[in-house]
């Protein structure tokens, strides 16, 4: 898959193409059916499929401070974009510029000059151009002028997650925070993942006899509420069992939120430096503070034999 980072980096010679835009945080089921259905239509066209998003939120730019929590980095979406079968991926850098530009420059210097669009392919709530004054229907007729057509793909696909909602990145991310990381993967389609780079801690885990990796998120990253969680951390391309700890470390009057994995059964692990990811699959228990080390330990050794257990039984079930 290519992958540029602003209008100059695609080439010259870039002919037709089937063109779908948006933040499209976290590649949830929603967006992998209008993602899907680029690359279905793209292949049936005989063109190749690329995807439109933006660097950075296009809220921080608009409303400066309101960056939405990210349910995946940049990177990732693509990673999931290249699963779907999309051809090329172009990071739009969103300045305080670009948010002026109108609907119908936008098409213009985008779809129609630059990427030369055969068909465009959106959920019904799209909106594009300055105070985001576009949407499918403005797409459409501004396709008539322009040679392209649109294809909108009703998004409406209810779950259980969020008592019936549609799939959304913002539903998504409120159950993160919530700590409903399970509601969270329903609409994800896999489990909810943070990474970032393993930095020194206080190493009170080692100490325990239950060493963590103590990963420092990116920025703006999508945290669980504080608890305790089963999953995996993936450490140079090795994924692990992991109970995870999400929070302050109240017994230790921590103030810092931290996100700490301790793969399971692992020792001598070094991962000081690497970037690592971390897999959210389930609740085991809140954040709390214990009369005692003793107690503490106790938990602990309850949680990772609790983690232990919902792992197995997910990946029995998965086969």
């Amino acid at each position: 898959m290519q992958r540029w980072r602003g209008l100059e980096d695609i080439p010259q010679d870039w002919g037709r193409s089937v063109v779908t835009i948006g933040s499209y945080d976290g590649v949830h089921r929603g967006h992998q059916l209008i993602v899907g259905r680029a690359v279905e239509r793209a292949r049936e066209l005989g063109v190749p499929s690329v995807v439109v998003t933006f660097d950075p939120h296009p809220s921080e730019v608009v409303r400066p401070g309101s960056h939405p929590p990210l349910l995946a980095p940049h990177h990732r979406r693509a990673e999931l974009m290249a699963q779907l079968g999309v051809d090329a991926i172009l990071i739009l850098p969103f300045t305080s510029e670009f948010s002026k530009l109108s609907a119908a420059d936008f098409v213009v210097k985008v779809l129609v000059d630059k990427l030369h669009a055969k068909l465009v392919v959106e959920g019904p709530n799209f909106r594009f151009g300055h105070k985001a004054a576009g949407n499918v229907e403005v797409l459409a007729e501004l396709g008539r002028g322009y040679d392209y057509e649109v294809e909108v793909i009703d998004l409406r696909v209810r779950g259980e997650a969020g008592g019936g909602e549609p799939f959304s990145s913002t539903l998504t991310r409120r159950l993160v925070a919530e700590g409903d990381i399970e509601g969270a993967a329903e609409i994800l389609g896999r489990p909810h993942r943070v990474e970032g780079v393993v930095v020194r801690g206080a190493q009170r885990g080692r100490e325990l006899g239950y060493p963590t990796a103590n990963v420092e998120t990116l920025p703006h990253t999508a945290i669980p509420a504080d608890g305790v969680y089963a999953g995996w951390l993936t450490a140079d391309n090795e994924r692990m069992p992991a109970a995870i700890s999400v929070g302050t470390n109240p017994q230790f009057d921590g103030t810092e939120r931290t996100v700490e994995a301790y793969a399971i059964d692992r020792v001598g692990l070094d991962l000081y430096g690497l970037h690592v990811a971390v897999d959210f699959l389930a609740y085991v228990r809140g954040m709390a503070k214990f009369d005692s080390i003793e107690d503490l330990l106790e938990a602990i050794g309850n949680d990772v034999k609790r983690s232990s257990e919902l792992i197995e039984a997910y990946e029995a079930e998965r086969g």
